[in-house]
């Protein structure tokens, strides 16, 4: 293979007319730039220069090496270039996983934010379920994902930045006996019917079960749901009593209550998980702060 490093010394000897000049523009003495010419040429196969008087003047192998080496130096300094654009946060790539009610919540002011301070970095942005986000970003396909605090141990390599403590609130048909009370016990929804607003067995279902049995019972879910708002519609329908996240109550139906629980507070944990590699790229932390300052902190 052609040492790139020779054929840009190549390429001074034949811009400058000399071994002395290319010499003398590079640094080096004459008899270090002869050296490097030579050892191309025996790389090439082929002579690179001839004699003419007092200088030099390429071949046609020459000529062909010194425009692949001005070509080459141009690329170089692309690439220097796009480098230190990268550096500065002015282009580059993030790829962002999130789940529905974080991104209703969090991530539409910080994703503007971002945009805002760097217009030329691409978003690749994905809506995916609660506690996938983390193996997006453990499997090096996301930059950042905004997930449910796992109970499993984090996998190195990954910094879990604390974004806010979401608490669920319980959610009563209008005039249920127990809308009169502004906090509620959990255990005092022991023997009520419940609507599930979680069909898969994630953290969000884990964090409610867990909530539940530490207040003594377990929910007798009489219907299923897989959101937030149908939920409502259901419990709005006298069918049941369900919990919901703080997040999650941004549309509130209108035939339903939403009441503060406790003895347990069920509350899960939003952080977003990085990538440690990706922590030095400028855009990154600036879509972080983003995100703490749409959590409120």
């Amino acid at each position: 293979m052609l040492d790139v490093r020779r054929m840009q010394v190549l390429r001074a000897v034949v811009t400058s007319g000399s071994v002395t000049a290319a010499a003398t523009n590079l640094g080096y003495t004459p008899s270090a730039v002869s050296q490097q010419v030579a050892a191309l040429e025996r790389q090439a196969g082929v002579p690179l220069l001839e004699r003419i008087g007092r200088g030099v003047r390429p071949t046609a192998a020459g000529r062909l090496l010194t425009e692949h080496a001005g070509i080459i130096a141009t690329h170089v300094a692309e690439a220097e270039t796009a480098l230190a654009d990268l550096r500065a946060g002015r282009t580059g790539r993030l790829s962002i996983r999130y789940f529905a009610t974080a991104g209703a919540a969090l991530v539409p002011p910080a994703l503007a934010k971002l945009r805002a301070d760097h217009p030329g970095v691409q978003v690749d942005l994905k809506l995916i379920d609660p506690q996938d986000p983390m193996l997006e970003v453990e499997k090096g396909r996301a930059d950042l994902g905004i997930v449910v605090a796992p109970r499993d141990r984090v996998r190195d390599g990954i910094r879990m930045v604390h974004l806010l403590d979401d608490p669920y609130h319980v959610v009563l048909p209008k005039g249920h006996h127990l809308a009169a009370k502004r906090v509620l016990d959990l255990a005092d929804l022991a023997d009520e019917p419940w609507v599930n607003n979680e069909l898969s067995t994630g953290p969000c279902m884990e964090i409610m079960l867990s909530a539940c049995a530490s207040a003594g019972f377990s929910p007798n879910f009489v219907v299923e749901s897989d959101d937030y708002a149908t939920a409502q519609g259901f419990v709005a329908a006298g069918l049941g009593v369900t919990l919901i996240p703080r997040m999650g109550l941004g549309q509130r139906h209108p035939a339903v209550v939403v009441r503060r629980v406790r003895r347990p507070e069920p509350v899960r944990v939003i952080y977003a998980a990085v990538r440690e590699t990706s922590l030095a790229q400028p855009a990154l932390a600036g879509l972080l702060n983003a995100l703490r300052d749409a959590a409120g902190q």
